[in-house]
Formats: C-alpha cells, structure tokens, sequence
C-alpha cells in the first residue's frame, strides 16, 4: 500500500474553494478580485489581540515583508510566507520525482492540492510558534493575561491562534482569487504591498505619523530651504534627495517592461482551418518573476533558522555571531542577503559598516551567486511543475489544433523544437532575474521596497494588464473562448 493510497482519507477530504461551473464573467471576476483585496487590507490592519503596547520586538521578516506580504502585528503576521515554503517543498519533491504523481490526472491533481495545503498548514505552525514562543518578536501584554487568569503562556497561545487563523484565511483568499478572479491571490498581495511601500516612499510625511519622508515632501523641504543637503552630493543620492533611490526605482520598471517584450515567436498555422495563422511566444523571462519567491524566502527561512537557534544555544563563531538579533560575521552573515546601501557601501562615508571590507565583497558575491544559480534552478522547477515545459506546450499545441508549419502534425516533433529554445531561455531569464534583485538591493529603492518586491511587483502587474486584456478579449468574441478552451 502505497503513500497515495494512505493519505487519500485525508488529502480528499482537505476543504476547498469550489470551481465556478462554466464561465465566470469578467465583472463578477473583478468584483471577486476587488473583494478579496479589499478584506486583504482589512486584515492587515486588525492587530492581534494581547500583542503588547508598541507592537512587536522588530519585523523578523524586515525587508523580506514586500515579497511575503502581511503586515507585523497583524492578524496576516506570517502573510503568504507559509505558502510559498510549501510550495518550495513540493517543487523539490516534484522535482525529484519522489511524489510519484501525475498532475494530468484528476485523481492525482485532488492529492496534489490536498497535499499542497496540508503542507501549508505545517509550515504555518512551524513558522508561527517559534515566532511567538521564541525570542522577542511578538511579546505578549503580561497585564492583560493576568486579568484574563491565563497568564503569559495563554496570551502567547492566543496569538498563535489568531495567527494560525489568518494563514488559514490568506490560503483561501489564495484559492478564491485562482478560482473566481483575475490573476493570483499572492500575486496580488505582493502588488498591494509593495504598492503601499511605493506610495509611503513617495508621498509619506512624517508630520502624519511616517518615520521618513517621501521623496515630494522631501524635495519640497530642499527648495524651500527648510531641509538642510550636509554634505551635498551625499545628500542627493541618498537622503533626503534619493536621487539614486529614484534612479533604480525608475530603471528596474523600465527593465522589467522591457524584457516582457523580448521573446523568440514560434509560428503556428492551424490544422484545419486554413489562414489561421498564431504564433508562440517564448519570453526572455519565461518563467516569470515569481520563482524569485521561493529563492528569497528559502533564504528567509535560512536566516530565521539561524535566530532560532541563537536564541537557543551558543553558536560557534565560524557559523554566525549576532548583534541585536542580526548576524555581523560567520555563516549565517555572508548568506543574508544584501538588503541595502547600508549593507555594503562602507567606502562612501555616508553609512558606518562594521563588517570588513573582504567580509562585504564575500557577501555580496555569495548573495549574488545565490540568487543567480538559484533563480535558474526555481526557474527550471517552476517550467516543469506549471505545464511550461516542452512536453506540455507541444501537447498543448497539439490538442488546440495547431502546428508548426513545415513540420509533421507530431507532439514528438513540437516538442524537439520547443527544446531548443525553452530550457536555454528559462536557464537565462531565471539568471537575469536573480541579478536585477541584487542589484536593486545594493542601490536602493523609494519606500525601502526590496529589489524582488519591485521586480515582482512590476512584472506581475504587466501579467494582470495582460490577462485582463485577454479576458475583455474573451467576453468580446466568446467564439475564440470555446476555441481554446476557456470555459
């Protein structure tokens, strides 16, 4: 008896948003899209309760919180953190065909999802309790649990919680946007997030609560005289002026918008119906920037592993030292990533770096290795696992009923062609991706948005408009949504 056979009971029987029958129309899918957003906010903003006065200890997440989404504090403290590690997990288990399942067949597809948010469930409670159980990242009001009778440990149970409750709720969200919206829910979390950050970098002012100020109000403040540019090229790169900070910001927008439209075109001609002609694109970033994710919060949990365990034992110095719960030097150092200007320009003289110059270069090649080889790696995992592949697209092309012209009407032969371009462009585009994050990091971006945030935040909103494109397009002619399928 297999291990399919054994979690089956459970895997099937795992709630689950229902499939709209038929089609949904392009309104009810805004109308779902806009909702889900709407109570995303909502909840960002409920803070849990029997947190203490002031919040919380620092943001473990810190700057890693624009590609988890969530907000610290708040009933979506963990945001889609939990998510994305499952889904680490199973693409490495899928990559290694240790799973043994087939997602073109219904049964195994149930198992698939099953397995997908019973593993989500996991990591929510493995993230969650040392986060509230562990250190001083959510300390508990002590005063409160006493009036309650239940003590410090009931509060800090009430927290997890209400914590474990909100990842359950940002699964669903999930799974109601894939469903009955346009686009994905954690697509559309990381948008609203980083959007947040963008606006707060461009228009925050401090006399409103902000503890910077945005990049208008800062400029305002420099033509009027009442802020001070000591010394002056300093000042206008970095702050108050950001210019470099506008730079990057602009760079990486123009970057992204770019490569979208870098692609080698495959031309099809239909089987049956002569003239019609198509083509298919094979995008420079061709698995998309989401792959970014699992690259990024594989290091997140890499680092929180290690504060964990500082917070626990004594590490040996070669494997991390830290100060005020950051690593300054050994292992765990020069595998964080490089999240600012302050990280690495210790030759300007506007920041004070601690670290020795070889302990910055080191680092910054080790994260720029990381997230070079791995964006290739996710990248091929998340070809292989989504239906990309070239196995997929040429079944794909097969069954809509087009070809490759001057080519025999074969999978087997759609798919040698798709081999010489899918996996060389998915290596390279992957590769790219991963070195425009570093290099966003290390210059900095209005809002302190990470580079990946920005990135992703960029290229999942060229996606949106384009799918949203597509479905106007659908409602248009509802012919050409039979033809391929859509309903």
């Amino acid at each position: 008896m297999g291990w399919k056979e054994t979690a089956e009971p459970v895997l099937t029987r795992m709630p689950t948003v229902e499939r709209p029958e038929g089609h949904v129309p392009f309104k009810r899918k805004l109308a779902w899209t806009a909702g889900i957003l709407v109570m995303y906010f909502f909840l960002t903003n409920i803070t849990m309760f029997g947190l203490a006065t002031g919040g919380a200890g620092g943001d473990f997440y810190g700057r890693f919180r624009s590609i988890l989404a969530g907000s610290q504090g708040s009933i979506l403290q963990l945001g889609i953190g939990p998510i994305v590690t499952a889904s680490i997990v199973l693409q490495l288990l899928g990559g290694a065909d240790l799973l043994g399942l087939d997602t073109d067949d219904p049964r195994d597809q149930i198992l698939y999802q099953g397995l997908q948010k019973l593993l989500v469930v996991v990591m929510i409670c493995l993230t969650g309790l040392p986060m509230v159980f562990a250190g001083n990242y959510l300390p508990v009001d002590t005063q409160l649990g006493a009036s309650l009778g239940i003590g410090a440990g009931g509060m800090r149970t009430l927290l997890f919680a209400q914590m474990f409750v909100g990842g359950v709720l940002i699964l669903f969200m999930d799974e109601v946007i894939s469903k009955w919206g346009v686009g994905s829910g954690i697509g559309l979390f990381i948008i609203a997030g980083v959007s947040q950050q963008l606006v707060a970098g461009l228009f925050a002012v401090p006399a409103l609560g902000t503890q910077v100020t945005g990049f208008f109000p800062a400029w305002y403040g420099i033509i009027t005289g009442s802020i001070e540019l000591d010394p002056f090229v300093q000042s206008l790169l970095f702050d108050p002026g950001n210019i470099l900070a506008l730079f990057t910001t602009v760079l990486i927008f123009a970057i992204v918008v770019y490569t979208e439209s870098v692609r080698v075109e495959i031309p099809l001609s239909h089987a049956r119906v002569k003239g019609a002609r198509g083509r298919f694109p094979v995008k420079l970033i061709y698995a998309s920037v989401l792959p970014m994710i699992l690259v990024r919060a594989l290091q997140a949990n890499i680092q929180f592993l290690g504060q964990i365990l500082n917070n626990y034992v004594t590490l040996p110095s070669v494997v991390g030292v830290y100060s005020q719960g950051q690593p300054v030097s050994g292992l765990f150092y020069y595998l964080a990533p490089i999240q600012s200007r302050q990280d690495w320009m210790w030759f300007s003289g506007a920041f004070t770096v601690s670290a020795e110059p070889w302990q910055i270069v080191l680092r910054v090649l080790v994260d720029l290795t990381f997230m070079i080889v791995g964006g290739a790696i996710f990248a091929v995992f998340w070809v292989e696992t989504t239906g990309m592949g070239p196995e997929s697209t040429a079944q794909q092309i097969q069954n809509s009923g087009m070809q490759i012209p001057g080519f025999r009407k074969n999978p087997q032969v759609i798919e040698k062609v798709m081999e010489r371009y899918i996996p060389q462009v998915t290596v390279i585009g992957g590769a790219l991706v991963g070195l425009l994050a570093v290099l966003a990091n290390m210059l900095g971006t209005l809002g302190g948005v990470s580079g990946t945030g920005l990135l992703l935040t960029v290229s999942i909103t060229y996606k949106l408009y384009e799918e949203i494109a597509e479905e106007q397009l659908m409602e248009m002619h509802p012919m050409m949504r039979q033809m391929f399928g859509s309903d």
